[in-house]
């Protein structure tokens, strides 16, 4: 997923209004910013395989440390410890560790069998990817009913709270629209380096979350 991701910080605010979008959105999308670092470095790996799934050509045969679920139960754990040392909210925390978690589940809804439950064990994936309709129709289904609970759950303070909310509404769009019908990336390096662009949501979260507040 792309923009579920997304959608996932953005429902995680109604759940702990005191935690900002930028940190949501950090921790909803943690495994993904977190592996092109790997990717570029050569720890995990991707191949460009067109046909691979139906909507993408990435083949991710490796990729352990970031995306399987032993692993990312362990970062999850993590982001909830560091969140709590530092605003000492075990609800907070517990929102910002499932926003974690929430990765994976929806990266195994829409991945073909390629998630490894630990290192060099099995690997699941309900296989959404295999439809393109299908992977628009609820990846856009759920970003619309998330974005509508964050809404629900803040008012703007200011026209920026407007503005910057439905500025990057939009570039996400843009951006998930480019990514279905662009051809592949010539190699995985380049792949890796585009990657690098998911890390503008999270100071542009905190962007946002400084010109709205909480609905009383």
């Amino acid at each position: 997923m792309f923009i579920g991701h997304h959608a996932a910080g953005f429902a995680a605010k109604r759940f702990a209004p005191r935690v900002s979008l930028g940190t949501l959105f950090g921790a909803a999308m943690l495994l993904d910013l977190v592996w092109p670092l790997l990717l570029l470095a050569g720890v995990e790996h991707v191949r460009i395989a067109p046909g691979n799934t139906a909507f993408t050509p990435l083949d991710f045969y490796d990729y352990p440390f970031t995306h399987g679920l032993m692993n990312v139960i362990g970062w999850s754990l993590i982001a909830a410890l560091f969140y709590w040392l530092v605003r000492r909210s075990w609800r907070d925390a517990s929102v910002v560790g499932l926003a974690v978690l929430s990765h994976w589940v929806l990266d195994f809804v829409t991945h073909r069998p390629d998630l490894p439950l630990w290192p060099g064990g099995p690997k699941v994936g309900l296989g959404l990817w295999n439809s393109v309709p299908g992977t628009i129709v609820v990846e856009v289904a759920l970003f619309v009913f998330c974005l509508w609970l964050y809404l629900r759950a803040t008012t703007p303070i200011d026209r920026t709270g407007s503005i910057s909310l439905w500025a990057l509404v939009v570039f996400a769009g843009v951006i998930y629209a480019v990514n279905i019908t662009s051809p592949p990336p010539p190699n995985a390096r380049i792949l890796g380096y585009a990657a690098l662009t998911a890390w503008l949501f999270v100071p542009w979260g905190f962007w946002i979350d400084r010109h709205r507040r909480p609905r009383t």
